[in-house]
């Protein structure tokens, strides 16, 4: 059986083994351990810096998402097209082409968010990486007519928001990540999601989003998929950290502390942590949470669940149909983060394909027991057009949209990147051969200029990379939808899939490939 887990190197914590070809498959370590190594390996690298290895790094730059291996993915699930019939439109071939696949729907409670693509850009919160490449995602999410969630910790990492009796009464980092959004939003596809955790319940964020910037849904929140603790970020000054404190956050070491402000001038340490603290859900605290949302104008109520155990998925889905919440997104395992315990990232919860078929099974009891079902979305490491629609598959019919973040602020991250290289005259040989002008090298260009006219001047080039990046998921989905002859979202089911091992059967419901049609299969040989 081969390993599932890399142990003691990776690239995540800048470790590496010292005899790279001879590794103990069980512990990780170098085969022999030589007295008088620097310390290359994370245990080694764990003797002088501690617990700064527990988190990816370098903090602030990067995005990050588990290596581990795990038994069951998407690949093990294949598309099963047909050569008979079509969906949504009549089965003519000159009529049933690829183009004429629409990936546009609408979600909620009353059906009254409409969007373009059937993706929400998951919560992306105050770690430095979203902030600056938030125009980007903003404006990308906003001309692509998709769900952008603005997640926690937002105002309280915010130097420049201000308090009024413990509660928000403003956030201009907030107000720029509402702005970059609405700024570009066109004929009311898609919408700016404002999350909270404990601290941002506590600091009255959402209240004053709804109230103070007009924002009409509120997600709250019990977890991600890469860990199963509030979140975490480093903090380089003494005055942050002790702000941060301030305002109620956990911060390590102790910013008030004489001797650690001694240390921290001296160069011992050059980062703080600042964490959040553990949600504790209860029901009655959850359904009061939820109209308290509602009587302060909020239009919607989403819940943003992690990869916890069954109970806790199954509170989720329980909780949200009887509070009739307009969206559910269930996060598996390994899922992407701004900064994680690494470990944690790697090793915790329930992975996508489980935790998927898991709420599957749950919401279809819950219908099939008269109950409301709140639409879904499925995130965990989702990147490309074919595992959005294996997702959309093996949620069908609930699951309506799927969750990215990781892959959407790589698009915002290249387009920034390529649109600073473009106002330098430094393009690199790998993108000159394409041109030297965003009309030339982005090939959405034209499209957005026709679409903004003077205005595409101002589209941040993060934007264009995350709209372009887009437009292929959707043109590729497209194609596979007509392959199966599905023309809208809504004739998506799991019948569409078949699964390649007796395991992925086993876990997901979806028969084993030679199982597939058999009734047919010998209604078509007998007749």
């Amino acid at each position: 059986m081969p390993s599932f887990t890399r142990l003691n190197r990776s690239a995540a914590t800048l470790t590496k083994n010292r005899t790279e070809g001879s590794i103990s498959p069980f512990s990780g370590m170098c085969v022999t351990c030589v007295d008088g190594c620097i310390g290359m390996c994370e245990i080694g690298k764990s003797a002088y810096r501690g617990h700064e290895v527990l988190y990816p790094q370098p903090f602030g730059i990067i995005t990050a998402a588990c290596e581990k291996d795990y038994p069951v993915d998407l690949s093990h699930f294949s598309i099963m097209g047909t050569a008979k019939g079509a969906f949504g439109v009549p089965a003519d071939s000159d009529q049933a082409t690829f183009e004429k696949v629409t990936v546009e729907t609408r979600i909620g409670r009353n059906k009254d968010l409409k969007l373009k693509l059937p993706f929400v850009i998951s919560g992306m919160g105050s770690t430095n990486i979203a902030k600056q490449n938030w125009a980007g995602l903003g404006g990308g999410a906003a001309v692509s007519g998709v769900i952008l969630t603005i997640g926690e910790n937002v105002c309280g990492m915010d130097d420049e928001t201000v308090l009024k009796n413990g509660r928000v009464v403003r956030s201009p980092d907030m107000e720029f990540r509402i702005n970059s959004f609405r700024d570009w939003q066109t004929d009311g596809y898609g919408d700016v999601v404002v999350q909270a955790n404990v601290e941002d319940t506590r600091l009255g964020v959402q209240e004053y989003a709804i109230n103070k910037l007009g924002i009409q849904t509120v997600e709250l929140k019990w977890g991600q998929g890469a860990k199963d603790i509030g979140g975490e970020v480093k903090i380089k000054s003494v005055k942050k950290a002790q702000a941060l404190k301030k305002k109620g956050y956990i911060v390590l070491p102790d910013p008030d502390d004489p001797n650690v402000i001694a240390a921290f001038e001296k160069g011992s340490f050059k980062e703080f942590e600042r964490h959040s603290r553990l949600g504790m859900v209860e029901e009655d605290s959850f359904m009061k949470r939820v109209e308290e949302l509602r009587k302060a104008g909020a239009k919607r109520v989403f819940l943003k669940t992690g990869a916890y155990r069954p109970a806790d998925l199954a509170r989720a889905v329980k909780y949200a149909s009887k509070a009739k919440l307009d969206l559910l997104t269930v996060d598996g395992a390994g899922g992407g983060t701004g900064m994680s315990p690494w470990r944690m990232m790697n090793e915790w919860g329930v992975p996508a394909v489980e935790i998927w078929s898991l709420t599957w099974r749950f919401a279809d009891q819950l219908a099939k027991q008269g109950e409301y079902v709140p639409d879904l979305a499925f995130a965990g490491g989702i990147t490309f057009e074919d595992q959005i629609f294996k997702a959309l598959s093996i949620g069908a019919p609930y699951v309506k949209l799927v969750g990215m973040a990781r892959s959407p602020m790589a698009a915002a991250m290249v387009g920034k990147t390529i649109g600073n290289r473009i106002s330098d005259n430094q393009i690199p040989v790998y993108v000159e051969r394409f041109g030297n002008s965003r009309e030339e090298i982005f090939v959405t260009a034209p499209e957005l200029k026709h679409r903004f006219g003077d205005r595409f001047k101002e589209l941040p080039a993060g934007a264009i990379g995350v709209y372009t990046y887009f437009e292929r998921l959707s043109q590729g989905l497209r194609q596979l939808m007509a392959g199966e002859r599905k023309f809208s979202l809504e004739y998506i089911s799991r019948d569409d899939i078949a699964s390649l091992t007796k395991e992925a059967a086993d876990i997901s419901g979806i028969p084993f490939i030679t199982d597939v049609d058999k009734d047919e299969v010998q209604r078509i040989l007998k007749g």
